[in-house]
């Protein structure tokens, strides 16, 4: 690669994105909420060995991350995996790769 190129990181490397889905448990809550469909935290928290404040912090990471929507009614947030969402962002990146992999990998890409 030329040495006056200059690549920026990816605009859809987003850490944030990444942080959120690399920690165990949001992604156990990410399979629940696949099994459950639209669910409050009482119910979504049902077999977690962690209380249901600890489950609501990762369901709003989760939900700043754009691949969970929250909806209140009354006293109670309902959740719900946007997958939509997720399958674009996902969709997004690998084209990104596929485009910058000739780029940063020659003969690979």
């Amino acid at each position: 690669m030329p040495t006056d190129v200059k690549l920026e990181r990816p605009r859809t490397f987003d850490v944030g994105f990444f942080r959120a889905l690399c920690e165990p448990v949001r992604l156990q809550l990410l399979t629940k909420l696949v099994q459950l469909g639209r669910a409050d935290v009482a119910t979504i928290s049902e077999g977690f060995g962690q209380d249901r404040s600890v489950i609501s912090r990762h369901l709003q990471i989760l939900r700043d991350t754009g691949v969970v929507t929250a909806s209140r009614e009354g006293r109670h947030v309902f959740y719900e995996l946007d997958g939509r969402a997720l399958a674009d962002k996902l969709q997004s990146m690998s084209e990104e790769v596929k485009a910058l992999s000739p780029l940063c990998c020659p003969g690979r890409g």
